[in-house]
């Protein structure tokens, strides 16, 4: 495997970590964003070879810097890995409107505002490989996590359009869409919304607990999805998103398939419609 420059957001923790590690092993070089001095020395310990760069993807005036910077000092980057990201928890009536625009400030305008810094340079270059990581939550929904699903829905519909747009020259554009994973999404990453309606108790209270009895147990590795990460930057033909985690393949398919279900069983109203 040829020496590639990767650029990871989120790079001190879960999926970000894992694949800067997994890519360093690999012989690439890696450019990690962290958010404060603190986590830069946490990740420069626990990974010596990786090049940490302070970065709030949510300092939107300042990315464009950042990332110049970036390539004058270790030249061009091949890989974005756009992974800064975090999940919200909350029944949709007891979650405040703030903690919706924070979840779409981070994980939809941060991400976009990082390809966007990119995106000419891969364009000029006529090469190039994007991977926004998005979530099974960016194809299907569960109760709970509407601001999680809405934030994925909506950078998973971008990414498609980034894709045709950026296929022309020769840049590439995968979606990845993890199922449930060995990080600390559902851990202390994650913000929960307080409870405040007893009506919900019953659809609820058993998802929230049963998510953080599952913390930790979950089926899929992070490292292991941090090596199909290498190979799908190796090839020629990547997909425009590629499900990770058997849960998420399952849950995707049964979605599919009741949605085609839907389809045929309104087809008359849909073409009724017509003029």
């Amino acid at each position: 495997m040829s020496g590639k420059t990767f650029f990871i957001t989120g790079a001190n923790s879960g999926f970000g970590y894992a694949i800067a590690s997994a890519a360093l092993k690999a012989g690439h070089k890696v450019i990690g964003t962290v958010r404060s001095d603190a986590a830069r020395a946490s990740l420069l310990e626990r990974l010596p070879d990786v090049h940490p760069v302070l970065c709030d993807v949510t300092d939107f005036d300042r990315i464009d810097a950042v990332v110049s910077r970036t390539e004058a000092d270790f030249g061009p980057v091949d890989v974005l890995v756009n992974n800064a990201g975090y999940g919200h928890e909350g029944v949709l009536e007891e979650s405040p409107l703030s903690e919706l625009q924070r979840q779409f400030d981070v994980n939809v305008f941060g991400a976009v505002a990082v390809a966007k810094a990119f995106l000419p340079r891969f364009r000029q270059r006529r090469a190039g490989f994007i991977l926004n990581v998005t979530s099974m939550g960016g194809l299907i929904t569960m109760p709970g996590i509407a601001y999680y699903c809405g934030s994925k829905f909506a950078l998973q519909g971008i990414s498609e359009v980034m894709r045709s747009e950026m296929a022309p020259f020769g840049v590439h554009v995968t979606a990845l869409c993890p199922g449930s994973f060995r990080t600390d999404w559902a851990g202390r990453s994650m913000v929960r919304s307080e409870r405040s309606i007893s009506d919900y108790d019953s659809l609820f209270d058993p998802i929230r607990q049963a998510r953080q009895e599952k913390h930790g147990a979950q089926l899929g590795d992070p490292d292991k999805l941090a090596e199909a990460v290498l190979g799908l930057v190796m090839s020629d033909t990547p997909p425009p998103q590629l499900l990770l985690g058997s849960d998420a393949l399952g849950l995707v398919r049964k979605r599919l398939h009741a949605m085609l279900q839907e389809i045929d069983d309104w087809e008359a109203v849909t073409c009724s419609t017509d003029g």
